[in-house]
């Protein structure tokens, strides 16, 4: 038995032993982390959960570390019967449970950059918004003292009654959250003439309408940005510039405008990138303070026809640069995929980019050469995609990887960017 195989075992024994009682918040559970090098570049990888389980971190777009830097936030079924959010320690490799089995988590769970907390959404008759002190919960924890789960949250108010929320932003201030709403009002702010599109062809959603909301986390206060005629999705804010917001036609697949940016007052409403017909544009993130950073999708041969990879576009002037894209062969027949770069990420300086592709693999683009480095390979990109995102010192990489298990489940994994690479930038 190999030593990942003896990890998966004892993971198991040790959950077994641990008592499952109906309030398991802040519950505790001991490390998986093991490591491994990639059998392709040599790169070392470290592996920070192995439990059978599917280990789900939070979407790309959002921050993935404490504002301690000591701990990733990830979603996880582990023994409880349902999905719980956890922590798990990058360092000791420990994993807490930060939110009880009960709790019904509707969209995304958004982690403060600047204080140990974190917001998310409780889904009930009404959405509540819920904020909870992480750093009380973890010191409970640890000393064994864990409280009702009220002595941690704080709610900060809830939904219109029928409102639903696709997703949300943590502004850069931290003051507001922005959502993607549909339900309730939403569609009854729309611009005059304008009326909810249906969903566009060889899409699997995407009808409208939609809406954006504010919520203010101290008053609890709701109001409109805009409505659109298609379905919200992937509605980001800018960490650096309060008020700005980046959000998607969410489709599931290719979008006839993909991108938006509009701020928090309704000003400003523009779509990113126009695209044409022959573009797939998908799974942008805001990269740096002025640019934001997607992917021109070429897993087909009809897409390779015109400029595809991972591209910035700037905020501020429109200008657009690709920053690379790699080849690959996925599938057979007479015009075979050609795979590529699927999402992709920014590191916080603005040094690096970073892409998981069709086929499951690693790369790193460094922005000022354009050189690409392969890190690591055969991540499966199921049951999930590995959507990588930088730590906060742009030195590591995180992941959901499906490489352990054949793409059974996930497991979170880390990749330090070699010593070499940060030498020769």
């Amino acid at each position: 038995m190999n030593l990942l195989s003896c990890s998966r075992v004892f993971c198991l024994v040790s959950l077994l032993a641990l008592p499952l009682v109906a309030g398991d918040l802040g519950r505790r559970l001991p490390s998986e982390k093991t490591s491994y090098m990639d059998p392709v570049t040599g790169f070392p990888i470290t592996v920070l959960t192995t439990d059978a389980a599917n280990d789900h971190r939070v979407y790309q777009t959002h921050p993935q570390w404490t504002a301690d830097g000591k701990s990733i936030l990830f979603r996880s079924d582990r023994g409880t019967g349902g999905s719980s959010a956890y922590l798990v320690n990058e360092s000791s490799g420990e994993i807490v449970q930060i939110t009880e089995t009960s709790d019904r988590i509707s969209g995304d769970i958004h982690l403060s950059r600047k204080f140990m907390k974190m917001v998310f959404l409780r889904e009930g008759s009404q959405t509540q918004v819920i904020e909870v002190d992480l750093a009380k919960l973890l010191a409970d924890s640890a000393a064994g003292s864990m409280k009702p789960s009220t002595s941690y949250e704080r709610n900060c108010g809830s939904l219109p009654l029928g409102m639903r929320a696709s997703g949300f932003g943590l502004d850069a201030d931290e003051k507001y959250i922005y959502f993607g709403a549909s339900g309730g009002d939403v569609g009854k702010h729309l611009p005059p003439g304008v009326t909810p599109i249906g969903i566009p062809e060889g899409a699997r959603m995407g009808a409208g309408p939609g809406g954006l909301r504010s919520f203010n986390l101290e008053t609890g206060e709701i109001k409109v940005i805009i409505d659109t005629p298609f379905k919200m999705g992937h509605v980001q804010a800018s960490p650096w510039m309060p008020g700005e917001i980046i959000y998607c036609h969410e489709t599931g697949g290719d979008a006839p405008q993909r991108m938006w940016s509009v701020m928090a007052d309704g000003t400003g409403n523009r779509p990113l990138y126009v695209e044409s017909p022959n573009e797939w544009i998908t799974h942008e993130t805001v990269a740096t303070r002025d640019e934001v950073m997607f992917n021109i999708i070429g897993h087909q041969h009809r897409l390779r026809l015109k400029p595809s990879g991972i591209a910035v576009i700037n905020l501020r002037t429109d200008e657009i640069k690709i920053l690379g894209q790699v080849e690959e062969t996925v599938g057979s027949g007479e015009f075979p995929g050609t795979g590529g770069f699927w999402h992709c990420n920014g590191s916080p300086d603005g040094r690096w980019a970073v892409g998981d592709t069709f086929l499951g693999n690693i790369h790193l683009i460094n922005r000022k050469t354009g050189e690409i480095t392969l890190l690591t390979t055969d991540h499966k990109m199921r049951p999930d995609h590995c959507h990588p995102a930088f730590s906060a010192d742009s030195k590591r990489v995180l992941i959901q990887s499906g490489h352990l298990t054949d793409g059974k489940s996930l497991d979170l994994m880390i990749i330090p960017i070699p010593q070499e690479l940060l030498d020769c930038y």
